[in-house]
C-alpha cells in the first residue's frame, strides 16, 4: 500500500537504536519522520503504522543484535553454494549480488570498528566505508603481524575514515611499510603464530570500539570464530556453483556431530542471495535453558 512505511524509514530507526543507551534500558520510543516506535532490548518493536515486508524485515534482521548493551562482535561471510569465497585465482567481485553488498555497508555502519585480515588488504584493496546506505564509517583495523600490508592501499592513503594498522609487538624495526602520519600504528602480542581474536577484541574495546566487525577475509573470519570470539556471523550464500578454490569458514576436523557448531539459524532473502543470521549467543542461551 501506498501508505507503507519503506524500507528507508526503518534504516532510520535502526540508526537511531545503534545510538541509544541499552545499558539497563526498558523499551525506548523512537520517532523517525513523524512516526514512532517502541523497540525493547534484544529488539522486538512495535508500530501502530503499517511496515511494508521488506521495511519489518529490516528491523527484525538488525535489532535483536543493535539493541543491546556491552560489546558485540559480528562476522561476514559471501560465500557460493558450495561454500567458496573466490576462484583459485583469487576472483571474488562479485560473488554476492547488490543486495549483498549494501547488506555489508549496513553492518559496517552500525559496527565500531571493521576488522579484515592483511591477505584481504593485500588481495582486494578495500575501502571499508559505508557507501550504500546512510550511516558514519567505522574505524578501519588491518590485522598484519608479520608487518606485510601494502604501503599503497587504499584505506592507508585515502584519509576516508579512522585506521589502525595492528603489527606484532616483537616486529623488528623498518619491517613494515611506512604509513602515512594518519594511520595509527600499534603492536599486539602473536607475530608467529597470529594474534589471539580476544586480544584483538580487548584491544579494541579499551580504544572505544565496544561493537566490531570482522569482515574477512575467510582465514580471519575462521580464526576468530574458532575462538568462540564471534557472538553473530551473516553467511550470505550465492546461486551459484565455483566447484573449486577458495574455502570460507574453515575449523579444525571433528570426530563426531555432537562437536559441530549449532548456532541458532534465522534466514532472510537478500537479492539473488540467501541470508543466514547465524546466533552463536542464542545457541549458548539456548544450551543454558534445556
Amino acid at each position: 500500500m501506498a501508505d507503507e512505511l519503506v524500507p528507508d524509514w526503518g534504516w532510520a530507526c535502526i540508526l537511531q537504536a545503534r545510538d541509544a543507551d541499552w545499558a539497563g534500558a526498558g523499551t525506548i520510543s523512537f520517532t523517525v519522520e513523524g512516526v514512532a516506535i517502541e523497540i525493547a532490548p534484544r529488539g522486538a518493536w512495535r508500530c501502530a503504522r503499517a511496515l511494508r515486508a521488506d521495511t519489518a524485515e529490516l528491523l527484525d534482521l538488525f535489532l535483536p543484535w543493535v539493541a543491546r548493551p556491552g560489546r558485540l562482535a559480528i562476522a561476514q561471510l559471501g560465500q557460493s553454494l558450495d561454500g567458496r569465497i573466490a576462484t583459485a585465482s583469487g576472483a571474488s567481485h562479485y560473488i554476492n549480488c547488490l543486495e549483498a553488498r549494501t547488506h555489508l555497508h549496513r553492518l559496517r555502519a552500525l559496527v565500531d570498528a571493521v576488522v579484515v585480515g592483511v591477505g584481504t588488504v593485500n588481495a582486494d584493496d578495500p575501502q571499508l566505508t559505508v557507501r550504500h546506505v546512510a550511516g558514519r564509517n567505522p574505524v578501519r583495523v588491518v590485522l598484519d603481524p608479520r608487518g606485510r600490508a601494502r604501503a599503497d592501499a587504499r584505506l592507508f592513503q585515502d584519509g576516508a575514515a579512522p585506521t589502525v594498522h595492528l603489527v606484532g609487538e616483537d616486529l623488528a624495526p623498518g619491517t613494515a611499510a611506512v604509513l602515512p602520519g594518519r594511520v595509527a600504528r600499534a603492536g599486539l602480542p602473536g607475530a608467529g603464530s597470529g594474534f589471539e581474536p580476544g586480544a584483538v577484541l580487548d584491544w579494541l574495546a579499551r580504544a572505544g570500539c565496544r561493537r566490531v566487525l570482522v569482515e574477512g577475509g575467510g582465514h580471519t573470519v575462521s580464526r576468530f570464530v574458532q575462538a568462540g570470539a564471534i557472538e553473530r556471523l551473516h553467511l550470505l550464500v550465492a546461486p551459484l556453483l565455483i566447484g573449486s578454490g577458495r574455502a570460507g569458514l574453515v575449523l579444525p576436523p571433528i570426530d563426531t556431530l555432537d562437536e559441530a557448531l549449532r548456532p541458532v539459524c534465522r534466514p532472510f532473502r537478500c537479492g539473488s542471495d540467501s541470508l543466514f543470521d547465524l546466533d552463536f549467543d542464542g545457541a549458548g542461551r539456548a544450551a543454558q535453558q534445556r
